[in-house]
């Protein structure tokens, strides 16, 4: 038993009492009588009150430790963090203990499961854990322990509830196995909790900036300081002059142009519906190489919908719509189907729609989702009101075991006729209750070849990834005529394929991540481009077999990660950062969160994302399309191109500065300005001529750039040159106008006015 639960003890008075602790791994493996003891639980009465306070002691309460947010002080305190900042301010106090006080320096600021369950008893009880595992369809659950060989993953435990999970249908009584923190939401959540975002490449190069421009002028400035010394100046003149080399070096305005560029970059994403939570991750976007994205409500609607339909006589319709609705169509030939005017697809239909417990409202599903995906379908070919016309006598209800549903109805208007059974579910079991199939309205005689053709046929739609679903009916479940096959998946969001054609095409490498099976994400990843004979899909299994190097060596060619638990997406993210990529992580589940907090960019869906989600991540779709992202990868490359305008404008005017004073001091002129004045010129020069620059509007074919390389300083070869033939016509010049002042006027003024 030890060997199972995790005993701890807490001190109680002269006694110690044992707390088991017990995983859901553990739990799912053991029958319910032993998880029952090992936490010392009643099956009918559960716990005493004195018994869960004395738990809650010890194990807390069922919630998270979340962390306080940082205060005011030091938010205003991290922002002296900047290089460029600090380098100003060590300026001023030099100035303040030399008593130059003429300096300026100016600063601007259903019912959802919480807890983890074992089951004791379940009836037909079916769970929505898509934002947990990523998986589509709703698990079945049932009270069997289950073989510890075939338990690695969530998905295969099906005698557990997982907190954050949402029953579909069906009812319970279980065991609390885990709370808050000792659950299997509360492990990604500290896992979110213990993952570092990493800097922005704007702030490494920012960093990178600010380092070169302290080490190049103190070096200027201390060779300066030696030639004035050793020509026998004064050390304090020296020195003073040092601090005003200092000032004129320091492009002060670089951090707030940068910070209202980036402002305003959000403020033209919050019209794109992007909510960006953090400044720099606007300009991160535009360096962005790889996007690792969830299937199951990012790529796709979740909402599972037919797509495909095969009569037992051999006839293919295709489906058009999306989602639980009426607006669609049933195509056969070029034909469009309505009704009852081909009775062979009519019957597929109306046994779907009467073999039933789902129900659409107002567009909204309150049942399974291949349920209803069965009755948009019947609304579709104007059938849906047939479920009206039947009595129901009888219900079969599905089970993970049986895989199939039954009911036995009469009609309304026929009472005097014998019941009818409706079946649907695995085509395997389907088909071994039949005898019979429909052809064009006539029941024939089930043959092998029959048998042989709609087994290739259920195949053939398996490999393209759809779920696959057979019907059948007749008077009892030994007797009946088998109607057909229905294809159906969860589709691929409008304008999706369009987006990532056009961010593959600029650079932009998209990787699905999903706990979906290999069949299914394939399919998906092919209809959207994602996935071509050159491309690779390896199992989350795959990935525990390699460590982070050698999953660095084949991520690049991989294009599907299926069967991908959340340690999974966090190696996946690891092992691509550690080939240099920027990875942006999409995601709206709470598997996604510890993923989206790791990546360089963390994206979370607005409309289906869970807190957890949205808490992690860096900036939020507001309406979960998938296409804003390459507006905000589009918005990045254009606010980038902005900066480095306004760094080239900025830099030539300080540089100018800089040679200005450094010239009249080798020449052994009077200082051409002091620091005030020099202060004054970069405001006037360098804010309000150097912001415009910085708001300029984004170029429109500048999403068809690829992205920079984040290893690029901002300070390229070509914008250095371009730099220094600015500042020399601006040194020129205003030597210049110095010397000739200075030689009409009989020599030279030192510089005091303002």
């Amino acid at each position: 038993m030890v060997e199972v639960a995790r005993l701890q003890k807490i001190p109680d008075g002269d006694n110690e009492t044992m707390i088991p602790v017990l995983s859901s791994k553990k739990a799912s493996e053991l029958p319910v009588d032993e998880v029952a003891s090992i936490l010392q639980a009643n099956l009918q009465n559960g716990l005493k009150n004195c018994e869960v306070c004395h738990r809650r002691a010890f194990h807390g309460w069922n919630e998270f430790d979340i962390s306080e947010d940082e205060p005011l002080w030091k938010k205003y305190i991290s922002q002296f963090k900047n290089p460029l900042i600090m380098l100003l301010l060590a300026s001023a106090v030099i100035s303040v203990v030399m008593h130059q006080f003429d300096d300026a320096v100016s600063i601007t600021v259903a019912i959802v499961i919480v807890v983890t369950v074992a089951f004791v008893q379940a009836v037909d009880l079916s769970i929505d854990e898509s934002s947990l595992t990523g998986e589509t369809a709703p698990c079945s659950k049932s009270t069997a322990p289950q073989p510890a060989a075939t338990n690695g993953d969530l998905t295969s435990r099906s005698n557990i509830a997982f907190m954050g999970t949402l029953v579909r249908c069906g009812k319970a009584k279980g065991i609390v196995i885990g709370t808050g923190e000792n659950s299997e939401f509360g492990e990604v959540f500290k896992m979110m909790q213990a993952e570092e975002a990493p800097k922005t490449p704007l702030q490494k190069s920012m960093d990178l900036l600010g380092k070169q421009l302290s080490l190049y002028s103190f070096g200027i400035i201390g060779v300066i300081m030696l030639v004035g010394w050793l020509q026998g100046k004064h050390i304090l003149d020296m020195f003073t002059i040092g601090v005003s080399l200092a000032v004129a070096a320091i492009p002060e305005g670089l951090p707030i142009v940068v910070t209202v560029t980036l402002a305003l970059g959000v403020m033209r994403m919050v019209k794109k519906r992007a909510i960006v939570k953090k400044l720099p991750i606007v300009e991160t976007l535009g360096c962005c190489n790889v996007i690792c994205s969830d299937k199951t409500g990012t790529l796709t609607k979740n909402e599972m919908t037919v797509t495909h339909i095969f009569t037992s006589d051999g006839q293919h319709a295709e489906v058009t719509g999306v989602g639980y609705n009426r607006f669609g169509e049933v195509m056969l030939d070029g034909e469009v189907i309505h009704g009852y005017n081909n009775p062979s697809i009519s019957k597929i239909v109306e046994a779907g729609c009467v073999c039933n417990d789902a129900l659409i409202r107002n567009d909204t599903l309150m049942g399974k989702p291949t349920e209803g995906a069965l009755i948009a379908l019947a609304m579709k070919m104007g059938l849906d009101g047939v479920q009206e016309d039947y009595i129901r006598k009888a219900e079969y209800p599905f089970s993970s075991e049986q895989k199939w549903m039954a009911v036995k109805c009469i009609h309304r208007t026929q009472q005097d006729k014998p019941e009818v059974c409706f079946m649907k579910g695995a085509y395997e079991q389907v088909i071994r209750y039949c005898t019979s199939y429909n052809c064009k309205g006539q029941s024939l005689p089930l043959v092998q070849q029959q048998r042989e053709q709609y087994q290739q046929e259920k195949m053939s739609m398996g490999s393209a990834g759809l779920r696959v679903l057979a019907l059948a009916s007749g008077p009892e479940l030994g007797q009946l005529t088998f109607l057909g096959l229905v294809g159906i998946i969860d589709p691929p969001r409008t304008g999706v394929k369009e987006a990532v054609t056009t961010l593959i095409s600029s650079g932009v490498a998209i990787k699905m991540v999903t706990g979906d099976s290999q069949e299914t994400a394939v399919a998906i990843a092919s209809r959207l481009g994602l996935y071509s004979k050159n491309s690779q899909a390896i199992s989350g299994e795959e990935i525990d077999d390699l460590d982070i190097q050698q999953l660095s060596q084949i991520t690049p060619k991989v294009a599907v990660f299926y069967r991908a638990s959340p340690r999974h997406k966090l190696k996946i993210i690891k092992s691509l950062q550690n080939n240099g990529a920027v990875v942006a992580m999409t995601g709206d589940g709470v598997n996604d969160a510890v993923a989206l907090k790791a990546a360089d960019i963390g994206v979370a869906m607005g409309q289906t994302g869970t807190d957890v989600c949205k808490e992690a991540a860096d900036m939020i779709l507001v309406d979960d399309d998938f296409q804003t992202i390459m507006s905000a990868i589009e918005e990045g490359k254009g606010i980038y191109n902005n900066i480095k305008n306004f760094v080239r404008f900025q830099l030539s005017t300080s540089i100018a500065a800089l040679t200005l004073i450094s010239l009249a001091t080798l020449m052994n002129f009077p200082n051409p300005l002091n620091a005030m004045q020099i202060l004054w010129i970069n405001i006037i020069m360098d804010g309000p001529p150097a912001q415009s620059l910085g708001v300029e509007p984004v170029d429109k074919d500048i999403i068809r750039k690829p992205p920079r390389n984040l290893k690029d300083s901002i300070l390229t070869k070509n914008l250095i040159v371009k730099i220094l033939v600015s500042s020399i016509i601006i040194v020129c010049g205003t030597l210049f106008v110095f010397w000739r002042e200075g030689k009409e006027t009989g020599g030279f003024k030192k510089a005091v006015d303002t």
